[in-house]
């Protein structure tokens, strides 16, 4: 072993020596004393920070169906949220109920992120009765999200993972 660069000369094993054990445990705690205070000084500076942006990006060419949503969400400042597709509680109740029973389970993952609904950049929604059941998200989704409205799709599909499952929504979101 060459000491002053530590190649391995030809014929040595790669096991570290002792000399290398001790040299590395050396720079090891003082970059370990080092990261650590960067670590400090960068968590302190998010903390100041401490929201996270959003810009809803509405180009020419680039329309939204409806109101409630944006083509496109600028994000940055945190951490991604992904919650998987959630339904409601109760799949026999009316659909304007089953749609604010979902929004409720996502709200609780938000929550137990450190989030809200202010958090959320994109929603995916599936729909065994997608245009009749359409109209009805579009309304109450409004009483939860807050602008910019995250980017939004609906998908309609013949049926879900869960017997008598007839709405689905995903959704993503940055957490600070």
């Amino acid at each position: 072993m060459n000491l002053d660069d530590g190649t391995l000369d030809d014929g040595e094993r790669s096991k570290p020596g002792r000399r290398d054990l001790i040299r590395n445990a050396l720079l090891g705690a003082a970059g370990g004393a080092f990261a650590a205070n960067t670590l400090q000084a960068a968590e302190a500076a998010d903390d100041r920070a401490g929201e996270i942006r959003k810009i809803g990006l509405r180009p020419p060419g680039a329309p939204s169906a409806d109101s409630g949503y944006t083509p496109a969400i600028l994000a940055a400042g945190g951490q991604l949220l992904f919650i998987s597709g959630q339904g409601p509680e109760d799949v026999t109740a009316d659909m304007e109920t089953q749609v604010r029973q979902t929004f409720d389970r996502i709200g609780l993952l938000l929550e137990a992120a450190g989030g809200s609904f202010a958090n959320v950049v994109i929603l995916r929604s599936y729909w065994v009765h997608l245009l009749r059941d359409l109209a009805i998200y579009r309304k109450v989704r409004k009483d939860y999200l807050v602008k910019p409205y995250p980017a939004s799709t609906a998908v309609g599909t013949p049926e879900l993972a869960i017997p008598g499952l007839e709405l689905e929504i995903e959704a993503v979101a940055v957490i600070t």
